[in-house]
Protein backbone atom coordinates (compact mmCIF):
# COMPACT_ATOMS: atom_id res chain seq x y z
CA UNK A 1 0.00 0.00 0.00
CA UNK A 2 2.62 2.29 0.61
CA UNK A 3 4.68 1.65 -2.28
CA UNK A 4 0.73 2.80 -4.19
CA UNK A 5 0.93 5.60 -2.91
CA UNK A 6 4.30 6.78 -3.19
CA UNK A 7 4.00 5.53 -6.68
CA UNK A 8 1.15 8.42 -7.34
CA UNK A 9 2.79 11.19 -5.55
CA UNK A 10 5.66 10.90 -7.87
CA UNK A 11 3.60 10.45 -10.82
CA UNK A 12 1.49 14.06 -9.20
CA UNK A 13 4.63 15.72 -8.98
CA UNK A 14 6.02 14.76 -12.74
CA UNK A 15 2.63 15.43 -14.59
CA UNK A 16 2.53 19.01 -12.70
CA UNK A 17 6.22 19.54 -13.19
CA UNK A 18 5.55 18.86 -16.88
CA UNK A 19 2.60 21.25 -16.88
CA UNK A 20 4.49 24.20 -15.47
CA UNK A 21 7.38 23.56 -18.77
CA UNK A 22 3.90 24.12 -21.13
CA UNK A 23 3.24 27.27 -19.58
CA UNK A 24 6.13 28.58 -19.89
CA UNK A 25 6.89 28.02 -23.26
CA UNK A 26 3.31 28.84 -24.42
CA UNK A 27 4.54 32.38 -22.76
CA UNK A 28 8.10 32.66 -24.85
CA UNK A 29 5.96 31.47 -28.36
CA UNK A 30 3.37 35.37 -27.52
CA UNK A 31 6.61 37.25 -26.74
CA UNK A 32 8.02 36.27 -29.51
CA UNK A 33 5.57 36.83 -31.80
CA UNK A 34 5.31 41.03 -31.52
CA UNK A 35 5.33 42.21 -34.87
CA UNK A 36 8.08 44.05 -36.28
CA UNK A 37 8.38 47.72 -36.95
CA UNK A 38 7.53 49.66 -40.13
CA UNK A 39 11.05 50.59 -41.42
CA UNK A 40 11.67 53.98 -43.10
CA UNK A 41 12.08 51.91 -46.42
CA UNK A 42 8.79 50.33 -46.41
CA UNK A 43 7.26 54.07 -44.96
CA UNK A 44 9.00 55.77 -48.16
CA UNK A 45 7.39 52.62 -50.30
CA UNK A 46 3.38 53.51 -48.97
CA UNK A 47 3.71 57.14 -49.93
CA UNK A 48 4.87 56.17 -53.51
CA UNK A 49 2.07 53.63 -53.42
CA UNK A 50 -0.39 56.20 -52.46
CA UNK A 51 1.35 58.65 -55.56
CA UNK A 52 0.00 56.27 -57.82
CA UNK A 53 -3.25 56.88 -57.54
CA UNK A 54 -4.95 59.42 -60.16
CA UNK A 55 -7.51 61.45 -60.14
CA UNK A 56 -9.95 63.59 -62.82
CA UNK A 57 -13.14 64.84 -63.56
CA UNK A 58 -14.64 67.18 -66.96
CA UNK A 59 -11.81 69.60 -66.34
CA UNK A 60 -9.41 67.82 -64.78
CA UNK A 61 -7.23 64.23 -65.28
CA UNK A 62 -4.46 62.18 -64.67
CA UNK A 63 -4.00 64.47 -61.55
CA UNK A 64 -1.30 62.92 -59.11
CA UNK A 65 -0.14 63.80 -56.04
CA UNK A 66 3.20 62.41 -54.83
CA UNK A 67 4.49 63.39 -51.09
CA UNK A 68 7.75 65.15 -51.57
CA UNK A 69 8.32 66.38 -47.83
CA UNK A 70 7.07 66.02 -44.61
CA UNK A 71 4.25 68.41 -45.19
CA UNK A 72 5.43 69.01 -49.17
CA UNK A 73 3.04 67.43 -52.17
CA UNK A 74 4.41 67.47 -55.81
CA UNK A 75 0.74 67.62 -58.29
CA UNK A 76 1.19 67.11 -61.97
CA UNK A 77 -1.90 66.62 -64.38
CA UNK A 78 -3.51 68.00 -67.08
CA UNK A 79 -6.46 70.61 -67.39
CA UNK A 80 -8.87 71.54 -70.10
CA UNK A 81 -9.28 75.02 -68.19
CA UNK A 82 -10.53 78.28 -70.29
CA UNK A 83 -7.52 80.98 -70.28
CA UNK A 84 -5.29 78.07 -69.13
CA UNK A 85 -5.92 78.98 -65.22
CA UNK A 86 -7.23 77.23 -62.78
CA UNK A 87 -7.02 77.66 -58.80
CA UNK A 88 -6.81 75.39 -55.94
CA UNK A 89 -7.17 75.43 -52.33
CA UNK A 90 -5.98 73.47 -49.46
CA UNK A 91 -8.68 72.68 -46.54
CA UNK A 92 -8.89 71.30 -43.22
CA UNK A 93 -12.52 70.80 -43.41
CA UNK A 94 -13.29 73.90 -41.27
CA UNK A 95 -11.01 76.69 -42.99
CA UNK A 96 -9.26 77.30 -46.09
CA UNK A 97 -5.95 77.04 -45.02
CA UNK A 98 -3.70 78.05 -48.23
CA UNK A 99 -4.55 79.04 -51.71
CA UNK A 100 -3.62 79.64 -55.12
CA UNK A 101 -3.94 79.73 -58.45
CA UNK A 102 -1.50 77.71 -61.84
CA UNK A 103 -1.56 77.57 -65.48
CA UNK A 104 -1.63 74.83 -67.74
CA UNK A 105 0.78 74.77 -70.92
CA UNK A 106 -2.77 75.19 -72.98
CA UNK A 107 -5.77 76.95 -72.84
CA UNK A 108 -9.67 74.69 -73.53
CA UNK A 109 -10.08 73.07 -75.91
CA UNK A 110 -6.73 71.60 -75.85
CA UNK A 111 -5.54 69.42 -72.52
CA UNK A 112 -2.49 71.44 -70.93
CA UNK A 113 -0.23 70.03 -69.21
CA UNK A 114 0.27 71.19 -65.23
CA UNK A 115 2.96 70.90 -62.53
CA UNK A 116 3.58 72.66 -58.94
CA UNK A 117 4.33 71.96 -55.47
CA UNK A 118 2.82 73.05 -52.49
CA UNK A 119 3.69 73.25 -48.89
CA UNK A 120 0.87 72.11 -46.57
CA UNK A 121 1.20 71.56 -43.02
CA UNK A 122 -2.14 70.81 -40.72
CA UNK A 123 -3.41 73.25 -37.98
CA UNK A 124 -4.86 70.70 -35.82
CA UNK A 125 -3.38 67.05 -35.56
CA UNK A 126 -6.57 65.27 -36.20
CA UNK A 127 -7.86 67.16 -39.07
CA UNK A 128 -7.61 65.97 -42.84
CA UNK A 129 -6.29 68.11 -45.51
CA UNK A 130 -7.86 67.85 -48.71
CA UNK A 131 -6.67 69.53 -51.94
CA UNK A 132 -9.08 70.97 -54.52
CA UNK A 133 -8.47 72.12 -57.85
CA UNK A 134 -11.33 74.15 -59.57
CA UNK A 135 -11.72 76.37 -62.30
CA UNK A 136 -13.55 79.93 -61.81
CA UNK A 137 -16.43 80.63 -63.56
CA UNK A 138 -15.54 83.27 -66.09
CA UNK A 139 -19.67 84.66 -65.21
CA UNK A 140 -19.22 85.53 -61.68
CA UNK A 141 -16.30 83.72 -60.27
CA UNK A 142 -17.29 80.76 -58.30
CA UNK A 143 -16.24 76.98 -58.20
CA UNK A 144 -16.73 75.03 -61.39
CA UNK A 145 -15.44 71.49 -61.77
CA UNK A 146 -13.73 70.69 -58.26
CA UNK A 147 -11.45 68.07 -57.84
CA UNK A 148 -11.17 67.38 -54.36
CA UNK A 149 -8.18 64.99 -53.49
CA UNK A 150 -7.29 64.23 -49.76
CA UNK A 151 -3.72 64.87 -49.07
CA UNK A 152 -3.14 63.76 -45.30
Amino acid sequence: MKFTILFSLILFVACDANEEKTTITKKDTIATSTPTPVTEKEEKQKDTLSASKTYSNKRFKDVIVTRIGKDSFLIRGKGQIFEASFNWIVEDGHEELYKGFQMTDAGAPEWGKFEFSIHAKKKRANSTLTLILFESSAKDGSRQYELPIVLY
